[in-house]
C-alpha cells in the first residue's frame, strides 16, 4: 500500500496530497525509474559515485520552475565533475528539450517522471490530485545517502537555494 500524506502541502493555498514517504537526511536514497528521453530509461545507479543535487519541479513551463532550473544551472557551472545536477518534472521530454534550448540550460540534466511516476512515489513528491511532482530538493552523496531534503510547503514558493547550495558544498 502506497503511503498518502494528506494536506502535506498546498497549491495556491489549497491542500494537496503527496504520495510516498517523507524522506529525511540520513535515509538511503531510493532507486527509481525515470526517462531521459521518450524511450531511454534510467535510474539512480546511472549516477553512481557522483554527488547528486536533484531539483524537482512541477512543470518547466511555469515561472518558479523556470527560475529554479536557471538558478541551479548557474550554480552547476561552479561545481566540479563529481557533482551532477538533475531537474526532474513530469513534462514530456520534447517540452524539456525545448525549454533547455530556449533558456540556455546546458549544465543541468533534465529527466522526466511522465511515464512511471516512479521518482515521485519513491521520494514522496507525487501530487495525487494533479499527477505532478511537488517542488522539492534532494542532495544525495556519492554513496547514495540523502544529506539534504527540502519539501516545499506551498507549491508556488521558491526553495531555499542558499541552504541547498551550502549543504552541497559540504560534500564537495
Amino acid at each position: 500500500m502506497t503511503q498518502e500524506r494528506t494536506g502535506a502541502a498546498t497549491f495556491a493555498g489549497s491542500p494537496i496530497t503527496l504520495i510516498g514517504p517523507e524522506l529525511k537526511a540520513g535515509d538511503k536514497a531510493p532507486d527509481f525509474r525515470i526517462n531521459k528521453d521518450l524511450v531511454t530509461e534510467g535510474g539512480l545507479s546511472d549516477y553512481a559515485g557522483k554527488i547528486k543535487l536533484i531539483s524537482v519541479v512541477p512543470s518547466l513551463d511555469t515561472g518558479v520552475c523556470d527560475a529554479q532550473t536557471r538558478r541551479f544551472n548557474e550554480e552547476a557551472s561552479k561545481l566540479g565533475d563529481d557533482v551532477v545536477v538533475l531537474t526532474i518534472s513530469v513534462d514530456l521530454p520534447f517540452a524539456q528539450s525545448r525549454f533547455c534550448s530556449a533558456a540556455g540550460i546546458d549544465r543541468v540534466e533534465t529527466l522526466t517522471d511522465y511515464k512511471h511516476r516512479s521518482f515521485g512515489t519513491a521520494y514522496g513528491v507525487l501530487i495525487k490530485e494533479l499527477q505532478l511532482d511537488m517542488r522539492s530538493i534532494f542532495i544525495i552523496d556519492a554513496d547514495d545517502t540523502i544529506r539534504y531534503v527540502e519539501y516545499l510547503g506551498e507549491m508556488t514558493d521558491h526553495p531555499d537555494y542558499d541552504a541547498a547550495m551550502a549543504a552541497l558544498r559540504e560534500l564537495v
